[in-house]
């Protein structure tokens, strides 16, 4: 007999008739956008590159279909879903497969003090509405996720992947290379959604790499920095410095530079002159 864990992940139709079966639809506030091709998913698994010894994180589990898939490597697999309204869905796609689902909201929830043991692999298709946050909490407060094989919108992969310099370079960039190596891996188009979203997705990998010890106040720093991108340095920081122009120059930065200029190294290294 076939276990869930062994069937093909949903095609369209399979989503379409699960959910009318249950009478429900995707809803928008809570960013629904369940994904709908075995392909995708399979490229997905195949990236986060699971085995029986792994610990897996999903984030919005949705109708199942990358949940069973990660179970079927025979990782223990723990998935959140906020939704309890899939929960008859999520029982009957998810018979037979070993998987630790709780129906509790994931922005609400102390991951650090759960994840226990480890290390631990986030790969989720993120809802949209806190794709970014959480992804940059979690590096910045649990250290026991070591990988993360995210899907998010494509605007929202690109920041976290840009370089210095480019129109997409922001905090965002600078907080996730703080933490990890961060690497694009395949896009994904809007149509393989129930329903499909109104941009496309990027699938983001990230390897976490140990913090140095002033991190935090690197990122404090560009955070001011990019509050007021458009001004130079030895202006931009005056809310955090008393004399930004010396201790910019005292890191080896100019003073009128701008933000998106910066690397996250060049954060970092300011941090360290002001300590």
């Amino acid at each position: 007999m076939t276990s869930a864990s062994d069937r093909p992940a949903q095609s369209r139709v399979e989503i379409v008739a699960l959910l009318d079966r249950h009478g429900l639809r995707p809803r928008k506030r809570l960013g629904q956008h369940f994904l709908a091709d075995p392909n995708i998913v399979e490229r997905i698994v195949r990236l986060a590159d699971l085995t029986a010894d792994d610990r897996v994180l999903e984030v919005g589990a949705g109708t199942g279909t990358l949940t069973r898939s990660l179970a079927s490597t025979g990782a223990t697999v723990v998935a959140y879903e906020v939704d309890v309204g899939l929960r008859p869905v999520l029982e009957e796609t998810l018979t037979g497969c070993d998987v630790d689902l709780r129906f509790e909201d994931v922005t609400r929830v102390d991951l650090p003090a759960r994840l226990t043991a480890g290390p631990w692999t986030l790969v989720a298709n993120l809802p949209y509405n806190v794709g970014t946050p959480l992804v940059l909490d979690l590096l910045r407060t649990a250290p026991r996720i070591e990988r993360f094989v995210v899907m998010v919108q494509s605007e929202v992969g690109d920041r976290l992947a840009a370089r210095p310099g480019s129109k997409t370079y922001g905090l965002p960039s600078v907080v996730a290379q703080l933490h990890a190596d961060v690497r694009a891996g395949f896009r994904v188009p809007a149509q393989v959604f129930v329903p499909a979203p109104d941009v496309a997705s990027l699938v983001v990998v990230l390897e976490r790499r140990p913090a140095p010890p002033r991190t935090e106040a690197a990122i404090e720093l560009a955070a001011a920095a990019f509050n007021q991108r458009r001004k130079m340095l030895r202006r931009s920081l005056v809310p955090v410095l008393v004399d930004p122009e010396a201790m910019l120059r005292a890191a080896g930065i100019e003073p009128t530079a701008r933000a998106e200029e910066l690397a996250p190294g060049d954060y970092l290294r300011l941090a360290e002159a002001v300590a």
